[in-house]
């Protein structure tokens, strides 16, 4: 697993794995995380297994949501079945011994601490969550809990970089609708009338926007890193029937 150094905190455990030292194999190999995967269920368990030990929690306090693409966030206050896992892209919580996770194969994973309130937070930020304010609503929900955005410590994992992003000539101005400040964030491809976006640039930035009072891109790619990631988009060019999940996930102890 990789962790960033803005999160190596007293009293919280966290970590963004990558794909390596699981169990599933084929398309999956080899720490697959993703529930919602065509992969084997007994090997992803197995996987969510080791993540969950080195996070030190239980297995079944290994918390992940059904992720649609949403700014929808969930407050944690005790373990559910996951085959019950409800509808969200955020978690946050004040409970010890919870480890909340968001699964990404290209979409940013972004992980929050707040150590002096002892209040934490992960979500999964595709473009339409990250254009939609899952950030910001994961800030707001652990306001409620009792965070301060001044003391909030946020990181973004894994993503797939605007080296790699390629979007069509309609999705620029979805942003820019919002914002003009967000043409920053494309930049000119060699295809015509096609632009290359930096989506965790975007993320880090509304983070900064939003008081985040500490905030650390990893600036790591996922379409790139193949040895070490899974990538939805890479796996779409190879025409590949699925892909693997990597998972990121923090917890308080």
């Amino acid at each position: 697993m990789i962790e960033s150094t803005n999160l190596k905190l007293p009293g919280v455990a966290h970590g963004f794995f990558t794909r390596e030292g699981g169990h599933s194999s084929g398309l999956y190999a080899s720490l697959n995380c993703g529930l919602g995967s065509g992969d084997d269920i007994a090997a992803v368990s197995k996987n969510r297994g080791i993540v969950s030990a080195i996070l030190g929690v239980g297995a079944d306090h290994l918390l992940t949501v059904h992720q649609h693409h949403s700014a929808d966030v969930q407050v944690v206050t005790a373990p559910w079945p996951q085959a019950e896992r409800p509808k969200a892209d955020a978690m946050v919580t004040r409970e010890r011994g919870i480890a909340l996770g968001v699964l990404t194969a290209d979409c940013g994973p972004v992980l929050f601490a707040d150590p002096k309130a002892g209040v934490i937070g992960a979500a999964h930020a595709g473009w339409k969550g990250a254009l939609g304010g899952v950030t910001d609503q994961t800030i707001a929900a652990m306001e409620n809990l009792g965070a301060s955005r001044g003391d909030l410590i946020a990181a973004v994992g894994p993503t797939i970089s605007k080296e790699a992003y390629e979007v069509g000539p309609e999705f620029p101005a979805r942003f820019l609708g919002a914002s003009k400040e967000n043409g920053a964030f494309f930049h000119p491809s060699a295809r015509a009338g096609h632009a290359m976006f930096d989506l965790p640039g975007y993320l880090a930035a509304r983070l900064a926007l939003a008081g985040v009072g500490a905030v650390v891109n990893l600036d790591i790619c996922t379409f790139a890193g193949e040895a070490r990631f899974f990538s939805y988009r890479r796996a779409t060019h190879r025409r590949e029937t699925d892909y693997g999940r990597q998972i990121s996930a923090i917890a308080l102890m």
